[in-house]
This record gives C-alpha cells, structure tokens and sequence, in this order.
C-alpha cells in the first residue's frame, strides 16, 4: 500500500483483487463438491410434488426463502415428508443464482472436518472449518443423526453459534425431538426472531401406495410442532 513510513499497513503485502477473487472461486468450488449435490440434482422446486396433502404450506415457504435467503429456516416433519427434497431445492436453486451454498447431511459434515486432518488433505482443517462456519448459505440435513461424541457436539455448536451471531442464512432439517438435541444449539433454533419454524405434517411418500397404507395423521412419536410454536404459513 502506498502509505508513509512508520503507518500499520507499511511493507506489508496484501493480495490483489484478482487473488481474492481466485481464492474465493476455490473455496466455493471445494464447497460444492464436498457437498456432493450430484446425488441430488434432480431435487428441485420444479420436481417437488406440491400437490400432495400437507405439504403445500412448506413448498411455498421454501420456494420464497430460496429466492431471498434470510435468517434460518428449521425444516421438522416424519421420514419422508420431503424435508430433504426442499433443502436440496433450496441449496440447488441458490447455487445457480450464484450464492456460495455448502449442503451436508450432518453427519458427513462432520466426517468432511475429520477428513482435514488427514495428511492427504487438500485443504487445513482450519480452513475447511472457516469455510463452512462462513459460508454465505448453509443447509444442514438431518440434525441430530450424527454421532454425539463430545467433540461432535462442540464443533456442531460452534458453526452454529457464529452463525447465529452473525446472522447468516442457515437451512436446518432435522425428524428427531429438539429436546434431544445439543442445548446450546436447540437454544439458537427457538430464537423466534432469527428462525422461522416449518413442520410438514404429512406422510411418508415412499410409502404412498403400499398395500394396506392410508392417508392420516403422522406416525405416533412423530415430531410435532414445539409448544407455543406454530408452523408458517406461505
């Protein structure tokens, strides 16, 4: 920088814009294939059947958070409800307006950390762990999946946790009970005022169709909506 002798920012080198620029591209790049949404490119709004009991409320929410991604967005229901499909619609459509998106099923995402610290690596684990925690939209699938060893918990906690203080767009789907999840973590997903709460109450589309299967409410010890939390509407 051109400053006079004896200033903070003298001698000190500084990577041009066109550095900056590449090492944003690579580290989007590294998101998108850790996130592996080959597996799921045909999981779009387009392809997601709207039509079908209970669900039509979640589409039309999901659809307007993918275009204006804001907040967080905690996504409940059964297996099978389409909880996954919507977070996939989510992360595909924002990546092709653009946004850096990184999508995991939890527990991967905890193995993708892991993985830094092997010596084969091709990026620090301080790195990966930076990129993820910062990532301009992050969709986290199946919360509450993964193995809750002490060390799973706390890196769990503090992605979150600098995400809720800075208030970065975050997608959560998750089919367990919120009280079994990590209390600091379920503390920032009932904050009312950052995360919008959707509970699709609908059945499990793998098994629409099976002999003897009937439409109705969900399973017993299926998730409800927590008490004094409604879902929202579209």
């Amino acid at each position: 920088m051109d400053v006079p002798v004896g200033h903070p920012n003298f001698g000190r080198i500084f990577p041009c814009q066109c550095k900056l620029r590449e090492l944003s591209e690579r580290t989007h790049a590294g998101l998108e294939r850790l996130s592996n949404l080959d597996a799921f490119v045909d999981k779009t709004f387009a392809s997601f059947d709207a039509g079908l009991s209970g669900v039509r409320d979640a589409f039309l929410r999901c659809l307007e958070y993918s275009r204006n991604p804001t907040g967080w967005l905690l996504l409940m229901g059964n297996y099978g409800c389409g909880k996954t499909h919507l977070a996939a619609a989510i992360a595909n459509e924002a990546i092709g307006r653009g946004l850096q998106t990184y999508f995991a099923i939890a527990p991967d995402l905890l193995d993708h950390l892991r993985a830094a610290y092997a010596p084969t690596s091709d990026s620090s684990y301080d790195d990966r762990f930076e990129s993820v925690r910062t990532v301009p939209l992050l969709v986290v699938d199946d919360l509450g999946t993964e193995n809750t060893t002490p060390w799973a918990r706390e890196k769990l906690y503090q992605i979150f946790n600098h995400r809720y203080n800075y208030r970065l767009p975050t997608v959560v789907t998750s089919n367990v009970d919120l009280d079994t999840i990590e209390p600091r973590i379920r503390s920032r997903l009932s904050d009312q005022q950052l995360c919008h709460y959707i509970f699709i109450a609908a059945d499990d589309f793998r098994q629409r169709g099976a002999p003897g299967r009937r439409s109705g409410p969900p399973a017993p010890g299926a998730p409800r909506p927590a008490p004094g939390r409604r879902p929202l509407r579209g």
